[in-house]
């Protein structure tokens, strides 16, 4: 008989055992289209027409400002979104979502929408409701 492993009694533990298998699960999904999970997390900012400094979407995507910079040279290359040089301040620099990458966050979006449906069916939608409250309340 196996002893129970103590580290699967903290729930930052279990946060993060759901974490990886929600991710692992979507990045085979996006696998498809040749998307990062956090390639998919900027074009949907990108989508929505917020202009951000790369600090703030480092920050909104969940990533280091370095790692980000280096997915979104490969964006670039791959013809997803392109650069322009902010309207207000010259020295920074905006990211817009090429024909492409707009023809893409909508392909990808269907699928992490049925990623979402396949949590929903696991635990209903009120405890999703109740989980999506929480973890808000735990990142304020």
């Amino acid at each position: 008989m196996s002893k129970p492993n103590p580290v699967q009694s903290y729930l930052s533990y279990s946060l993060a055992t759901a974490h990886r298998k929600v991710h692992g699960s979507l990045s085979r999904r996006l696998k498809e289209f040749n998307v990062q999970v956090e390639a998919w997390r900027v074009m949907e900012i990108l989508e929505s027409g917020t202009d951000m400094t790369m600090g703030d979407l480092a920050e909104a995507v969940l990533m280091n400002p370095p790692t980000l910079t280096k997915l979104v040279d490969r964006m670039v290359s791959d013809g997803i979104v392109h650069r322009r040089m902010a309207s207000i301040d010259q020295r920074q620099v905006n990211l817009v979502l090429t024909d492409l990458g707009q023809k893409r966050v909508g392909q990808i979006r269907e699928q992490a929408r049925l990623e979402d449906d396949e949590i929903l069916d696991k635990i209903g939608v009120e405890n999703a409701d109740l989980l999506h409250r929480i973890l808000g309340e735990l990142v304020k």
